[in-house]
């Protein structure tokens, strides 16, 4: 299955009974595993999760730490970015040239990369002295 069949189905099973925004995201690391996940609204915003953080979470949890591509997709009428705490936790496990092409349901795609999506990010470099 393509990481864009992988997000098209797992974007169905989002919980967002608030916002009725529902988000799918998949990626593949290095070794090839997919791994999927949906946003999770929760009624005490903002605890709900994002459909990145999900993928991310499910991704750690089966011991692997590296993104090699990911894709997102939503209902809107152009592609969605992911939103700034995601994008932080795509560049925590992927590198700056690591894909990631956001998608519409009509097929409206636009790709760009992590590094691209978080210009100068925030790394472990920048706890040197700690």
């Amino acid at each position: 299955m393509s990481l864009k069949d992988a997000a098209h189905a797992v974007r169905k099973n989002a919980h967002a009974p608030y916002s009725n925004f529902l988000v799918g995201a998949a990626l593949r690391t290095p070794a090839g595993n997919v791994y999927v996940g949906c946003n999770v609204e929760n009624a005490a915003y903002p605890e709900g999760t994002c459909a990145e953080a999900g993928a991310i979470a499910a991704m750690v949890a089966a011991g692997e730490r590296e993104l090699a591509e990911v894709y997102v997709v939503a209902d809107c009428p152009v592609p969605p970015p992911p939103c700034g705490g995601c994008r932080q936790k795509l560049k925590e496990f992927g590198a700056g040239d690591v894909k990631v092409t956001m998608g519409t349901l009509e097929g409206l795609e636009r790709e760009t990369t992590i590094g691209d999506l978080l210009p100068g990010a925030f790394d472990m470099d920048h706890m040197e002295r700690s």
